[in-house]
């Protein structure tokens, strides 16, 4: 049997499961633009509060760590991964925020590729917050950075394919200029996505 010499505090996990269960609603709020007659400005509101409410957790989790004389795992980790996740949900809500401001949705229908990455994203955020509780005994965590790591990849080509549709000459140039930004929040997102799952790899590398 193996002993950890580190403190198992509860509250770290804690505030990584919370973390990750708004980014799980942050993209389901995402795919409701999806869906006719969307609120589109109340999906930029709520994204906004998760996003406010995220920044608290990410706040939380760093006076935590300062508080603490003895963490679960190294500090640089702790910090990483609690950055990692508050930087998914700004990207998240910076997308939800363009589509409202740039007022994309009185377009006929999104691309059908944008809504391919955001189907990416909520099965990311999804396979991340389930990952969560498993954090603390480290174990079974493989799977989950070998999936992120795969959806990242089908993220990537969504995104190549949205960006042949934005410049295949459908849409005006300014339409193209406005949709590429938010398809470069998505990405950004998916990426960042990842970059938790590699963090969460290296503890669980170190840990082992």
């Amino acid at each position: 049997m193996k002993f950890s010499l580190r403190p198992q505090d509860a509250a770290f996990y804690d505030f990584f499961s919370r973390a990750a269960q708004n980014l799980m609603h942050g993209t389901e709020m995402l795919m409701e633009l999806a869906l006719p007659g969307a609120d589109v400005q109340s999906v930029s509101e709520r994204l906004g509060d998760l996003e406010h409410d995220s920044d608290q957790i990410t706040h939380e989790l760093y006076n935590k760590i300062n508080s603490t004389f003895i963490t679960p795992f190294d500090r640089s980790d702790i910090y990483n991964l609690g950055s990692g996740l508050d930087d998914v949900m700004d990207h998240l809500e910076a997308a939800g925020n363009l589509v409202y401001l740039y007022g994309l949705t009185k377009l006929p229908a999104l691309p059908r590729e944008m809504h391919e990455l955001v189907d990416v994203l909520d099965q990311q955020a999804k396979i991340t917050a389930n990952a969560m509780p498993q954090l603390k005994g480290m174990k079974n965590l493989q799977e989950y950075w070998v999936e992120i790591n795969r959806l990242e990849n089908e993220g990537d080509r969504a995104y190549r394919m949205l960006l042949v549709r934005l410049f295949s000459g459908e849409y005006d140039a300014l339409t193209v200029l406005k949709m590429k930004e938010v398809a470069d929040e998505l990405e950004k997102a998916c990426d960042a996505f990842e970059h938790v799952a590699n963090t969460i790899e290296t503890i669980a590398v170190k840990e082992s």
